[in-house]
């Protein structure tokens, strides 16, 4: 018999307290099971909204198995829909028709309003849980203050910073689709006369131009350089740096691993003095204490001065047996 009916009913368990308080603050996206650390490697249960999202990473679920997670918290919470994506073959790729799509559903962390998509043309799902704690501290300080949210994906820290009263929020991705959907959320928090700014850019040519640094790129001979939105040198009261683990465009190469000084220079340049710069680092291979030696290096040889670093933790849905979560999210006050 399986063990998966009493693992489930144990991280529900630790749960408890958990979530109380997150549906008392009008939270229904969060981590259910958190497989690494709770038993099942490789499975993580997510709820969002009335919606049950299921990911395999190692190995697939069987469909008894699958039967048996959507009967545990069918008695928990409505599920409108139970979306399964299994993602353990190669590269982590979705194994289903990339066109499968599924419901257009909406959930809510922290009384803000997100779209929810379970399948889509993208692999991950459009919200991310670890970073509750970074949209948490953004929801708290950024009443009228400017705003800079780079790599913004589908613009969940942008929302947060527009619903807490900023006086203008940037958000910048190279993706329309993400775009599209941060203006979707905007709509469905009634945020349409705020001053939020959708903004389709490769990150080194925004962050740089805003920075004061010159914008370079890689040309073959015989080519023409690549045309890219032109913007005004311009500093910003907080700044939000989540960048992928790696990508490469003909303007640079994100790199968290070898070169995170790349992304985190422009990012520290296009911070007021006063301001506040938060960056994240999502590779679990990086030590925090590595990292945030990094990142002061950096900040010195950029002449920033950082008066004082916060570590920020995934909450308790996504529990941890060292402490050492993949996901860290640093606050530098410059």
């Amino acid at each position: 018999m399986s063990e998966l009916p009493q693992l489930l009913q144990q991280a529900t368990l630790k749960r408890d307290a958990l979530l109380e308080k997150l549906h008392q603050e009008r939270t229904d996206c969060y981590r259910l099971f958190h497989g690494t650390n709770e038993g099942w490697g490789g499975l993580t249960i997510d709820r969002y909204g009335e919606q049950l999202f299921v990911q395999t990473f190692h190995q697939p679920l069987s469909t008894e198995d699958l039967n048996t997670v959507v009967e545990h918290y069918q008695n928990q919470f409505e599920i409108t829909e139970t979306v399964y994506n299994d993602r353990s073959a190669k590269n982590s790729r979705r194994s289903d028709e990339n066109f499968k799509k599924s419901h257009d559903l909406t959930g809510q962390e922290l009384g803000v309003t997100y779209r929810v998509k379970g399948k889509h043309s993208g692999q991950d799902p459009l919200l991310f849980l670890d970073m509750r704690v970074g949209r948490r501290f953004v929801l708290d300080h950024c009443k009228d203050k400017s705003v800079l949210n780079l790599f913004s994906y589908t613009c969940g820290v942008g929302i947060c910073a527009a619903t807490a009263g900023a006086s203008e929020v940037w958000n910048v991705d190279f993706a329309q689709r993400n775009l599209a959907v941060g203006m979707e959320n905007a709509e469905l928090n009634q945020l349409q006369n705020h001053d939020i700014q959708f903004i389709q850019s490769d990150f080194f040519t925004a962050a740089k131009q805003l920075a004061g640094i010159p914008v370079k790129q890689r040309v073959r001979r015989g080519q023409k350089p690549r045309p890219f939105l032109k913007l005004e040198e311009k500093q910003f009261d907080l700044v939000y740096l989540d960048p992928p683990r790696w990508a490469k465009s003909h303007f640079g190469t994100v790199d968290l691993i070898r070169d995170y000084p790349s992304v985190l220079k422009p990012s520290l340049l296009a911070t007021k003095e006063g301001g506040t710069l938060v960056c994240t680092n999502n590779v679990a291979k990086v030590p925090l204490d590595e990292w945030i030696d990094i990142i002061k290096r950096c900040a010195t040889k950029a002449g920033r001065d950082v008066k004082d670093i916060e570590i920020l933790t995934p909450e308790a849905d996504f529990p941890s047996s060292d402490g050492q979560h993949p996901l860290k999210i640093a606050v530098l006050q410059l």
